[in-house]
């Protein structure tokens, strides 16, 4: 487990990353108080959120936009795996810094998280939503960077206003999708079968069939909860994956291809170049 913290602006900036061959748990509490905006990245591990005899439970975290208000009382848990791993960012302020907040950031938290700037409860959920590309895209490389001292505070800086920015954007253009809780959390489950079977992914029949979701419903839903139709995600997370496998050096182009479902190494690398603008080939590791 690696943990950094920073504070820029008023925000406290949580990053942590964790990998294990083994089940584990890592927990933390909040000093005080706050609002809090958390985004995670590649990693997709169990998110449990304890307070009291309470309890709220977050199974698929792999992309998710999550804000919330928490108190001292407030156990905030992540369960890690070999196959779930972390990758968490948070955002966080006290409520009582609002007013400082540069730019007018503390209106946006007052105008679109009203339900968090004046709680109800110890733990209070706000808007949560699967992350757009460009988010995606600057969570992912947070994680990537080398920068230190200065230069990195810098960097963080830069970033989070971005994250921030997209975030309050996404929010304010939200609507009611009229998708319901239990139908939501089923698309949920979809998502993370698919990216936990990019060589041998199910059809839409089989998959409508094992999260008990009709395949007009399922295609229909999930377009409009992640904002691309259902094989669109599954092709951007194969070439995502075998990106990640070549960059690391952890396959060759050949077996980054077999990994993400491709026998045919042409085909495999017209899609990464239609993806990325650029062949696998030519990745710098």
């Amino acid at each position: 487990m690696t943990r950094d913290i920073l504070d820029i602006n008023d925000f406290t900036i949580l990053v942590e990353v964790a990998d294990s061959d083994k089940i584990i748990t890592d927990s933390c509490y909040f000093d005080e108080p706050v609002i809090a905006v958390a985004l995670y990245g590649s990693g997709n591990v169990h998110l449990s959120m304890k307070y009291g005899n309470e309890q709220r439970d977050y199974d698929h975290t792999k992309g998710l936009a999550l804000s919330f208000y928490a108190d001292e009382r407030v156990e905030c848990e992540h369960t890690v795996s070999a196959e779930k791993s972390l990758q968490c960012i948070v955002i966080a302020t006290s409520p009582k810094n609002l007013q400082k907040l540069p730019n007018n950031e503390g209106e946006l938290f007052s105008e679109l998280l009203g339900q968090l700037v004046k709680p109800s409860d110890h733990y209070v959920e706000g808007p949560r939503f699967f992350m757009t590309p460009e988010m995606q895209h600057i969570v992912d490389g947070i994680f990537k960077n080398t920068y230190e001292g200065k230069a990195k505070m810098m960097f963080f800086r830069s970033q989070i206003t971005a994250l921030l920015s997209h975030f309050f954007w996404q929010l304010s253009t939200l609507k009611d999708d009229g998708i319901k809780n239990i139908e939501r959390e089923k698309l949920y489950e979809a998502k993370e079968i698919l990216s936990n079977n990019l060589d041998t992914p199910p059809s839409l029949t089989e998959l409508s069939r094992q999260i008990g979701l009709n395949t007009f419903k399922l295609k229909k839903d999930f377009k409009e909860l992640f904002g691309v139709p259902v094989f669109k995600y599954l092709q951007n997370e194969r070439m995502t994956k075998a990106h990640e496998l070549i960059r690391k050096n952890e396959a060759t182009v050949q077996e980054a291809a077999w990994h993400v479902g491709y026998d045919s190494l042409s085909s495999f690398s017209n899609a990464f170049a239609k993806k990325f603008g650029f062949r696998p080939s030519e990745i710098r590791r």
